[in-house]
């Protein structure tokens, strides 16, 4: 079937940016590769038959981001009555990172999924407030917000950073100097 040679062309092409897309979000790299996997049933099963590709990889990637909000959301509310059915177990991580990547890794765990969201779209993705605010359907002022309380939460672990603040600086000058 075609869709199936598009699909696998897809996944050839763009497969490796979405799993480091959603390891950014996850950290863990099984439950990234379940949210591309989430992702790309999501965007499949509602494709238009047009032949219409320029909007696959950001549907995609929409996709994988709310799914990762819904399911840290649910797993939250687990964590909230786990307790009365069994008792949590930890286990390992996969792989060694660099002590800069288990840092971030370790930090971005601190974070609520909205903080986390916000983090990774502002750092990975390059976004401006309005675009973050656009992805996750939420106001300005909620974008800034969850950037602020990132930038209080991952203060102590990593320093400052400057990246989090909430307002976005010009890319251009209008010619003062100030």
């Amino acid at each position: 079937m075609a869709w199936e040679r598009e699909l696998e062309h897809f996944v050839r092409e763009r497969g490796d940016a979405l799993v480091g897309y959603a390891y950014l979000l996850t950290g863990d790299l099984a439950a990234a590769e379940d949210l591309v996997q989430e992702g790309l049933v999501r965007t499949w099963t509602r494709r238009r038959r047009d032949g219409d590709v320029t909007w696959l990889e950001a549907y995609v990637r929409r996709c994988i981001l709310h799914a990762f909000v819904d399911g840290r959301r649910r797993a939250r509310r687990w964590r909230d009555v786990s307790h009365l059915v069994a008792t949590p177990e930890r286990s390992a991580d996969g792989p060694t990172r660099t002590e800069d990547r288990d840092l971030v890794a370790t930090a971005l765990t601190h974070l609520s999924p909205r903080q986390r969201a916000c983090v990774v779209l502002r750092f990975y993705e390059d976004l401006t407030v309005a675009e973050i605010a656009a992805r996750l359907d939420v106001s300005d002022g909620a974008v800034k917000r969850y950037l602020h309380d990132a930038n209080r939460t991952l203060a102590p672990l990593l320093g400052p950073q400057p990246g989090l603040a909430s307002e976005d600086l010009p890319t251009t000058t209008n010619g003062s100097a100030r």
